[in-house]
């Protein structure tokens, strides 16, 4: 069973339990209110019948949800103490036996660490949950960065700066071009499209230093890019 069919089947559980003792204890009160007013003296007002019927219900509705609860308390326990779901992450390596070994672990930790950060920090240029935020996708190295492997020679790369809690991504390609420091996902998207239609791709960044001379070729190229798409 999947972690989300077992959660499931475990709310579906609660409920019906919590359903079950709502269930006798509504019976428990007709049950009372019935036999309250039936027993009631018949020389008694309405009134005072209909007020005898609702204390009747009331102990009625406590009694029977009190019997219920022998049968349902111990289901209630079951569920609580049910092993937790079992987690994503498998489980630490055992001790390495040799120096060598030791090595070999923490150099596969620091991969998979190098990855999950880039993956973590990659809010910062994709608000979206299911591209550049999949762990899966990224590849970790011993130096602590990270690659995420977009098209054939072209590679976004991570490295962060932990000190001062910064992260810097980057196009690569390789074909010699300058990388790009990328700050959003239209960054990306404009130079992908510009090298599928085989235009030159210089994204406008916060570091390139010909501001007006990049947003004038950038401006241009966006032109291309439309009437290709149209």
């Amino acid at each position: 069973m999947t972690a989300t069919l077992r959660q499931t089947a475990n709310a579906v559980a609660n409920s019906m339990i919590d359903g079950a003792s709502m269930a006798t204890a509504l019976i428990g009160g007709a049950a009372g209110a019935y036999l309250g007013y039936q027993l009631a003296p018949a020389d008694w007002s309405d009134e005072a019948r209909i007020t005898f019927a609702g204390a009747v219900a009331v102990v009625g509705a406590v009694a029977i949800d009190g019997l219920a609860e022998l049968v349902l308390a111990p289901m209630r326990r079951l569920m609580r103490t049910r092993s937790p779901l079992p987690s994503t992450r498998r489980s630490a390596p055992a001790p390495a036996a040799t120096l060598d070994e030791a090595l070999a672990q923490v150099v596969t930790a620091t991969e998979e660490d190098a990855a999950r950060r880039a993956a973590s920090a990659a809010f910062r240029i994709d608000d979206g949950d299911n591209f550049l935020r999949s762990e899966d996708r990224w590849r970790g190295y011993e130096d602590g960065e990270a690659s995420f492997y977009l098209a054939p020679g072209v590679v976004l790369h991570h490295r962060a700066e932990r000190g001062e809690y910064k992260h810097h991504f980057t196009l690569l390609t390789g074909d010699g071009e300058t990388p790009v420091a990328i700050t959003g996902m239209e960054q990306i998207r404009h130079h992908l499209a510009a090298r599928a239609a085989g235009l030159p791709a210089v994204p406008v960044t916060a570091d390139t230093e010909d501001g007006d001379e990049d947003k004038a070729l950038l401006s241009e190229i966006n032109d291309q890019l439309k009437a290709l798409e149209a």
